[in-house]
């Protein structure tokens, strides 16, 4: 059986309203109503890895989908179903909306942020970007729907290293948002002229390589897997670094039979399901109890559960309004970031 090893820094902001302990009965009660109502509903679910595991479970039995926020874009517009219900954080469903406008996309809660998107705000990054206004803009998908609508280029971190060699080898200068982690770790590899906007991940900040090095040396033989939303430090102590897929697949190809694992604790349920027989354990993060911001886990990834799941679909509110001008123009940068993982990942 595969396990999980959890440091002990508690999980502070877990909560903020959201129920994720249920006991196996109420599981099986409330995911039974939810898939009626997905019927009635004609809706599907699409999930984050980084959401509750029942969410994902769930998903996963009713013809659902668990991704990174690329694949679940690419998934979203091949359904057929009107309604799309997006488990994740807001940007997910706006950018659900974009590429799906005909369709409704609900959310179990809209309450759900990403600090990245909350740290860019349209009216600063504009201003930033109008001091170079011969670059490209590229900005990650972790931004508003207002701030695609001004990019060139949106990316995903599956994406963003082969995106930026492409753009340098075609003589582009680069401002990048938001992530300057990853930021950071693209321009180090590539060598780009990047303008770099500073905002972080509140999960990935808090991972520390001080106490990294001393959980290695307890688990010798585990390799070490990392988000590159995390600092160079953190990096460079990776064995492998990547987008959530890109991790799950190297844990369940690397022949070790431990890892560490420095992203949002969530994606253990599918390393799991790929390598029943192996180890994950959480890379450290910094401070503990009221002192830890984000303990391995993103807090409004937490707000999403079973209840709230429940209730959008029973009620179908939550839904994502966008404005017609914002679909418009955001549509054209994140059409260019789905045919451009089509033709660079075959």
């Amino acid at each position: 059986m595969s396990s999980v090893i959890k440091q002990e820094f508690p999980i502070t902001k877990d909560v903020l309203g959201a129920r994720n302990e249920y006991s196996q009965d109420e599981k099986e009660e409330k995911k039974k109503i939810i898939k009626k109502l997905l019927k009635e509903r004609d809706a599907k679910i699409v999930a984050h890895y980084y959401v509750h595991e029942d969410i994902q479970e769930i998903a996963d039995e009713t013809g659902g989908f668990v991704a990174d926020s690329l694949e679940m874009a690419r998934f979203g517009m091949k359904q057929k179903e009107s309604t799309l219900i997006v488990a994740g954080v807001r940007f997910m469903g706006e950018t659900a909306k974009i590429l799906n406008p005909e369709k409704k996309i609900i959310m179990p809660t809209l309450e759900a942020e990403c600090s990245l998107d909350l740290n860019c705000k349209y009216s600063e990054f504009k201003k930033f970007c109008d001091q170079f206004p011969d670059r490209e803009i590229v900005v990650y998908a972790n931004t508003s729907a207002k701030v695609k609508a001004m990019a060139d280029w949106v990316v995903t971190s599956s994406i963003a290293v082969k995106l930026i060699e492409y753009l340098k080898n075609n003589r582009k200068k680069i401002i990048w948002a938001p992530d300057k982690h990853l930021g950071n770790y693209i321009k180090n590899i590539t060598n780009a002229d990047m303008k770099i906007w500073k905002s972080s991940c509140i999960v990935h900040e808090e991972f520390k390589s001080n106490l990294l090095i001393d959980l290695k040396k307890e688990h010798p033989d585990a390799a070490v897997l990392v988000h590159p939303e995390s600092d160079l430090k953190m990096i460079n102590l990776a064995n492998v670094v990547g987008s959530t897929t890109q991790l799950i697949k190297a844990s369940k190809e690397l022949p070790n039979k431990k890892f560490i694992v420095a992203t949002d604790n969530r994606i253990f349920y599918k390393m799991k399901q790929s390598s029943p027989d192996k180890t994950f354990i959480e890379a450290p993060s910094g401070g503990a109890g009221a002192t830890c911001k984000s303990c391995a886990h993103c807090p409004w990834m937490a707000m999403n559960d079973l209840e709230k799941l429940e209730n959008v679909l029973m009620n179908q509110n939550n839904e994502i309004i966008l404005d017609p001008k914002t679909i418009e123009e955001a549509a054209i940068s994140t059409n260019k970031m789905i045919n451009f993982a089509k033709e660079f990942l075959k």
